[in-house]
This record gives structure tokens, C-alpha cells and sequence, in this order.
């Protein structure tokens, strides 16, 4: 029996989403070797947004050049909607990039492309997907995210666009997701400037999805992707900084223990990394800090002395300085919503969910 709360819970979500609105409609464009955990990212909050609001907000159909199946990276055979040639009206269109999209990405998939610019559709990508829409020269002057794997790549071959190690990125009528889960987070953050954050920490709740990550958080690129075998000293340098954030290690003994001097030290971090070690060092515990406040229940206190701060407010300062908000917002604005929303999304979630057979067991 539904409880007077869940109710009300449930009222409180359904008044966040608009009574009338016009539905989206989403093409997923599918390429060869195409990342299917990144595509399922995509679709699957849409299904649910549906679903918690009782009623349609969003339609999507996937597409290939064809119509004819399309094969995963992982083997899986997917069979599109329908071809390009046949696609209904689009408002957004998302291409699905996997493994070797310079070779998958076609000519007639990038005028295709072009063509729904021009009709001033929306456009994202998820995992390798930019490249294709960069290819396509559609992403010139914008802000744009891809899986690290592409990033060196995409820099060197596409002069105008601004690459950026974001798990994803929305600059206006762009968004684009790197890979791997990151498409779910972008998908929440639209669905959440379309409709309400309330329905947007509900999707978050039915999927199990603690902490709904935002554009400001970083894919993590390992500096061996960058450099390879030709900087062994900065590969190891770097990692004594890793391994040493509670107690850093001053810049003499980091250039003693790799046998450099600090002024070659401080001219090769300068060179590969454009930024001083110092700089570098204190970035590392910053990034780590983010990561406690976000995902672990210590104070605030206790976060700055793992990271190697001795006082709080220098930790505060530094931190604000680095990302723009000090480490009490962030901690507020880390979880995905407000307990309040939460515990509305949860109930919602649960009473929406009886009618679906996936979630056939769930009970209030």
C-alpha cells in the first residue's frame, strides 16, 4: 500500500516536469565496433525518464547508413531502427563511436552528418563519436570530450576544436561523453536542464547510481598514453608524487631520487606538462581531495591531512583557488542530489517501478 509520503514524494516529482512540452527525439547513429556500454548509457536514462514521469518525454531511434545490423566491439550484433534515408525527425542526433572510428566513419555517414547540421539539429557523440563529428568539420570552435585512448590523436589532427580531458562535455547546441558510463552522467545533466533535477536523481536512484558525476569531473588519463617509453624520468617522478600525497616530497629529494638536478627537473615538467612541479604536485592532491569529499564520509579536517595540507584553510584556499568553490559546496554538490530529492526519487522510483517486469520484484 502506498504510503501518504511516497505519495506526496511522487506528486513533488511529477510537479518538477513540465504538463505539456513538446517530445525529443533522439538518433543514435551506430558505427562499426561501436561501444555498446556507452550506447546502453545513452538510451537507457531516456527509458526511464519516461517511466517516472508517465508519460513520453523522449523518443529515440538508433540508425546505420542502411538500415542493416551493425556489430559491436564486443561482437554483438545490433539491427538499427531504420537507415539514415529513412530516419523520422530528429531534434538531437548522437553518434555511437567505438574501436578504429577513423576507419568506421565513412564519407557518406559524415555528409549525413553535415545534412543535420544544416537543419540545425542538436549533435553529441559518446566514446570515439567525436571524431566523426570532427571529421565532419562540425565540431570547429567547441569544447569537446572523447575517450582518452583518442585524445592525442584528435589534437594533432583537428586544430580547431578545444579537446578536454572532462568525462563530458555540453557547449551549446554540442554534447559529447567520452566512454565507458560517462554518456549516463551527460544524459542525467540533460535530462535535468530539459525537465527538473527531481526526475534526474530518481533515474539515478532506479539505476543504483550513487554519485552522479558532473562536468567538472576529469577522465583519468594515464601519463604512459601521452608519453610512452620516451620520458621514463617524468613517468617516475610522477609516480613518486602518487604514491607520496599524504607526505609530499619536497622537489630536491624528488630530483635526487631520479638522479636530476632541480632546475632539469622544473624545465621538464615545463616542457611536457606546460605547468611547474610544484604546480603539478598540488594538482594531484587537489584531484585526490575531490575524490574523498565526494566519496568517502571523512570531514573536511581529516581530507586535507590525507592530502598533505597542514592547515584547513590553506587546503580551502588552494582548493578554491584550483576549482572554483570551496571544499564545503563541493561536498554539498558532490552527492547527486539533496536528501530531500533523493528520498523523493527513491520513493517515486519504487511505486513507478511495480509495473516494469525488470523490476518486477521491487516492492513498496
Amino acid at each position: 500500500m502506498t504510503s501518504t509520503n511516497e505519495r506526496q514524494d511522487k506528486d513533488t516529482l511529477h510537479a518538477a516536469i513540465p504538463a505539456q512540452g513538446q517530445i525529443q527525439t533522439l538518433g543514435f547513429l551506430l558505427l562499426d565496433n561501436f561501444t555498446l556500454i556507452s550506447m546502453a548509457a545513452a538510451i537507457e536514462p531516456l527509458r526511464m525518464a519516461n517511466q517516472l514521469a508517465g508519460r513520453t518525454l523522449y523518443n529515440w531511434v538508433t540508425l546505420s547508413l542502411d538500415g542493416t545490423p551493425v556489430r559491436a566491439s564486443d561482437g554483438v550484433l545490433v539491427t538499427p531502427d531504420t537507415a539514415t534515408s529513412a530516419a523520422p525527425p530528429i531534434d538531437t542526433v548522437i553518434v555511437c563511436g567505438g574501436v578504429g572510428v577513423e576507419r568506421s566513419a565513412s564519407r557518406e555517414h559524415l555528409a549525413w552528418l553535415k545534412a543535420q547540421a544544416r537543419l540545425s539539429r542538436r549533435l553529441g557523440a559518446v566514446c570515439t563519436g567525436s571524431w566523426a563529428l570532427a571529421r565532419a568539420g562540425l565540431l570547429d570552435g567547441y569544447e569537446v570530450s572523447v575517450h582518452w585512448e583518442y585524445m592525442v590523436m584528435m589534437k594533432e589532427t583537428f586544430h580547431r576544436v578545444t579537446l578536454t580531458d572532462r568525462l563530458f562535455c555540453i557547449d551549446r547546441d554540442r554534447s559529447t561523453a567520452s566512454g565507458g558510463t560517462a554518456p549516463l552522467d551527460m544524459m542525467l545533466s540533460l535530462i535535468a536542464r530539459d525537465h527538473s533535477r527531481a526526475l534526474s536523481c530518481a533515474i539515478s536512484e532506479m539505476f543504483i547510481y550513487d554519485l552522479v558525476r558532473n562536468e567538472q569531473d576529469l577522465q583519468r588519463v594515464p601519463l604512459k598514453h601521452w608519453f610512452g617509453s620516451t620520458q621514463p624520468k617524468l613517468l617516475e617522478i610522477v609516480a613518486l608524487m602518487e604514491a607520496n600525497l599524504e607526505e609530499p616530497i619536497c622537489l630536491d629529494e624528488l630530483a635526487v631520487f631520479v638522479l636530476m638536478s632541480r632546475r632539469q627537473l622544473e624545465r621538464l615538467f615545463q616542457k611536457h606538462l606546460l605547468c611547474s612541479p610544484s604546480r603539478y604536485y598540488i594538482k594531484l592532491r587537489l584531484t585526490r581531495a575531490r575524490q574523498l569529499l565526494k566519496q568517502s564520509p571523512l570531514s573536511i579536517v581529516e581530507v586535507a591531512s590525507a592530502c598533505g595540507f597542514v592547515s584547513t584553510s590553506h587546503f580551502s584556499r588552494c582548493y578554491r583557488e584550483y576549482f572554483g568553490i570551496p571544499p564545503r559546496s563541493e561536498r554539498i554538490n558532490g552527492v547527486s542530489c539533496p536528501s530531500g530529492a533523493r528520498a523523493g526519487g527513491a520513493a517515486t522510483a519504487l511505486i513507478d517501478a511495480q509495473g516494469e517486469p525488470t523490476y518486477g520484484s521491487v516492492q513498496t
